[in-house]
């Protein structure tokens, strides 16, 4: 999996790609991620990225030139190759994407800045536009770091364990269940009896059942996706 992501604060990312999950993923090389910075293509001395809006308006759009001439500037690799734009206008990101786009050979992020991009740029380069959630951020280096994270974990061999991300929370529409881990006794609450039984199918049973119970309290529309089973609705609710 390759990431390039064109950003005007690739500073803020890079931090981010020095430790962790994605740092080690680097190092076995399971993941390549290049950042560039727009500034570098941007024209004249001082190097501008925006300008003001036609029609005037608030705020400042991101130029055209820059993020095209960046993008030009990518191999692109054999396989499938995305340009994503990270906006609030876009297509809500959820775990199902992060599966899907876990297959792609190169995912081109693009942050976004101030009070958006020129449009010709996303009608002439841009393939998805991409939202992690409904609320406004200062820019798109968070949404790029988010992508990249939840993406690449799912990628084989990335966590280690190959079945580890498939019990993940948001996997079969469904919340994770209680976890616990030593000391047995924390500030009067103990661990539940069934986790130190050793009975692996009454294990099951209850972490099936308070995933579920998780869900319906917490989440409830994700149950009208999820696949449950005739065991599922079987087990009760307490």
């Amino acid at each position: 999996m390759r990431f390039d992501v064109l950003t005007l604060f690739p500073e803020m990312i890079e931090a981010y790609l020095r430790q962790g999950i994605l740092a080690r993923a680097i190092t076995r090389g399971q993941v390549h991620i290049r950042l560039i910075n727009l500034r570098d293509f941007a024209m004249g001395k001082h190097k501008t990225t925006d300008d003001r809006p036609y029609g005037g308006g608030d705020g400042m759009i991101m130029k055209a030139g820059p993020i095209g001439r960046a993008l030009k500037s990518i191999d692109r690799v054999d396989g499938m190759s995305r340009v994503i734009l990270l906006s609030p206008q876009g297509r809500q990101f959820a775990q199902p994407m992060a599966w899907e786009m876990s297959g792609w050979d190169q995912i081109i992020l693009i942050c976004g800045r101030y009070e958006g991009v020129d449009e010709r740029v996303i009608t002439a380069h841009v393939d998805l536009e991409l939202s992690i959630g409904d609320y406004i951020l200062t820019g798109g280096e968070l949404g790029a770091m988010v992508v990249m994270d939840a993406v690449a974990r799912v990628i084989p061999g990335v966590l280690g364990g190959e079945t580890s991300s498939l019990h993940d929370s948001f996997e079969e529409a469904l919340l994770k269940y209680p976890q616990y881990t030593r000391p047995r006794m924390f500030e009067g609450l103990e661990v539940p009896e069934v986790l130190l039984s050793g009975d692996h199918e009454k294990i099951r049973v209850w972490r099936r059942r308070e995933s579920l119970r998780r869900t319906a309290e917490r989440r409830p529309d994700l149950l009208k996706q999820a696949m449950l089973t005739p065991e599922d609705q079987a087990i009760p609710a307490s």
